[in-house]
């Protein structure tokens, strides 16, 4: 089995359509939370993420964007943006946001998905040892996360003394290209396929991942997409300024 996993999207529909026009074929969609937020198309990235599937954890932009949670933790922008996201969601698709499940979920033996961490759905995994911390009482040995997004891997084989981190490097940061990395038998991973809307490790490039139960891989992919126009509706559309430049810098 093929499943596309996929995270971050964050209301940019222009991203979303280039990583689904450039995906290899998959059988499954695993979304990993934050569906909206930032971006302006709120609406239009739900339904196609609707239809995408039903495997889905939530986001904090998810939760403050639909009112399950407030915009406690939030920096100003982030705050604006779900405020005017959450007037702008029509009442089906707040209701949808409003009912995804916390993760962990495991929609296939071996494997869990979460938003931020095994053990917080909001926690950022950053550091490297709290990752290894994480997955040497891992619960599956494949955990897609996302959150951060920043795409990366983190491994830690059992009776090691450390873990591992991966980083995809890739030959450009302007064509579509893509890195695979064999999983190793009788290691723990946790994954972060990277954001597709708004991707923070200086690679403007949306990004995604898939994994290929039978070849046990994951192959890291990045998609140029058209910026310019995801930067044009979130000007028009009044939301902060920093939203639009901040997807040219990949940061």
């Amino acid at each position: 089995m093929r499943i596309l996993i996929i995270s971050d999207i964050h209301s940019n529909l222009e991203a979303l359509e280039a990583c689904l026009a450039a995906a290899p074929a998959y059988d499954r969609v695993f979304n990993l939370g934050d569906i909206v937020g930032y971006g302006a198309n709120p609406n239009e990235v739900t339904v196609r993420s609707r239809e995408l599937g039903t495997v889905f954890v939530r986001g904090n932009h998810d939760k403050a964007c639909s009112g399950v949670s407030s915009l406690d933790g939030f920096n100003p922008i982030a705050g604006l943006a779900a405020l005017w996201t959450r007037e702008r969601l029509k009442p089906e698709h707040l209701d949808f946001l409003r009912e995804l499940p916390m993760g962990p979920i495991e929609p296939i033996e071996g494997v869990q998905c979460v938003h931020g961490s095994p053990r917080d759905e909001d926690e950022y995994l950053l550091i490297p040892g709290d990752a290894y911390q994480q997955l040497m009482q891992a619960r599956a040995p494949l955990t897609f996360f996302g959150h951060t997004h920043v795409q990366c891997g983190y491994l830690y084989a059992l009776g090691s003394k450390s873990g591992r981190q991966v980083v995809p490097v890739y030959s450009s940061k302007k064509a579509a290209d893509n890195v695979t990395l064999e999983l190793e038998e009788g290691a723990a991973y946790l994954i972060n396929p990277g954001s597709i809307g708004q991707p923070r490790d200086g690679d403007p490039r949306a990004a995604f991942a898939l994994y290929d139960t039978e070849a046990h891989a994951v192959t890291f992919h990045r998609v140029p997409y058209d910026i310019a126009a995801a930067q044009e509706k979130i000007f028009a559309a009044g939301l902060p300024e920093r939203l639009a430049i901040r997807l040219e810098e990949g940061r």
